[in-house]
């Protein structure tokens, strides 16, 4: 499966890349428009200070979106991150500190804390579900394309940084053949052999829906099999049927309740949406402290 999350999966500082910097910008021209018009109730010399607090318990994601929006905005503004990303954060604990231009600070404050809020969202429920595979087995939490608009790489890091791993990235960079297409091409045989005949060096994945469908498929040259709504007494039969041969991934209506069960059958991965699209945000809060400078 092409890999294009090389250069932000580190949970290092990240390199601020192309679609990133236009995704700040795109979120930074929705919130200003032509112009932050309450920002210019402050003087243009008036300097502030101020710093993020996390109100909740949750996984440190985004900071790169976080100093990308000060960035763009005002080059003056100094962010000094005093948690790391990825670590796990307790409630109440301050994450940053922020100085510079007020009227600057005051402009990015809600994108910045709009991408961080979510960011850190999605890798928390990532790393919950992911805690919870690890402490019953060795299954994998994978994410889906069940991602917010113009957030996809975003959340599917968030995924990367909470613990999970991503399935395709969309529809270009591997293959997933599911009913429709098995019907348009007349068989699962024949919509594989389609797929690695027109891309055989791409990775391909097809859904079954009962054990006589996964039988067929375990004989096909496939590169993971997707266990579609499968009852956990066939879930059980399906590994036992593919003896490790070729990794199974149960999908549909995954809950948090099911994890613990579904990870003991042994099955490789566990694919759900709602740690993408089920959406939590964390509760975050910007505090400033404003300096003598008014003139």
């Amino acid at each position: 499966m092409i890999n294009i999350f090389d250069q932000i999966i580190s949970l290092k500082p990240m390199q601020v890349t192309d679609w990133l910097r236009q995704q700040v910008a795109n979120a930074l021209n929705e919130d200003i428009g032509s112009g932050d018009l309450s920002a210019k109730l402050i003087a243009k010399k008036q300097q502030a200070s101020a710093s993020v607090i996390c109100r909740e318990p949750a996984i440190m994601c985004g900071q790169t979106w976080f100093n990308e929006v000060f960035a763009q905005l005002d080059k003056r503004v100094n962010v000094t991150w005093l948690v790391e990303e990825g670590e796990q954060i307790k409630a109440n604990t301050q994450l940053c500190h922020l100085h510079g231009p007020a009227r600057s600070l005051l402009t990015g404050e809600r994108t910045a804390l709009n991408f961080l809020q979510s960011l850190m969202g999605t890798a928390t429920a990532a790393n919950r579900y992911a805690t919870e595979l690890a402490a019953h087995g060795k299954t994998k939490l994978l994410d889906t394309r069940k991602t917010l608009p113009g957030m996809r790489l975003a959340q599917k890091y968030a995924v990367r940084v909470g613990g999970g791993v991503n399935h395709r990235i969309g529809l270009y960079d591997a293959i997933l053949i599911k009913e429709n297409h098995i019907m348009a091409a007349g068989s699962l045989a024949s919509a594989v052999q389609k797929a690695k005949e027109k891309f055989p060096n791409t990775f391909i994945e097809a859904e079954v829906e009962s054990l006589a469908e996964l039988a067929i498929a375990l004989d096909l040259p496939l590169d993971r099999i997707m266990l579609d709504n499968f009852s956990l007494s066939d879930i059980h039969q399906a590994v036992a049927l593919a003896q490790g041969k070729i990794p199974l991934e149960v999908s549909g209506n995954v809950t948090f309740d099911q994890l613990a069960s579904l990870a003991e059958t042994g099955v490789d991965f566990i694919s759900t949406g709602a740690i993408t699209k089920h959406l939590y945000a964390i509760d975050l809060s910007m505090r400033f402290e404003w300096e003598n400078t008014h003139a």
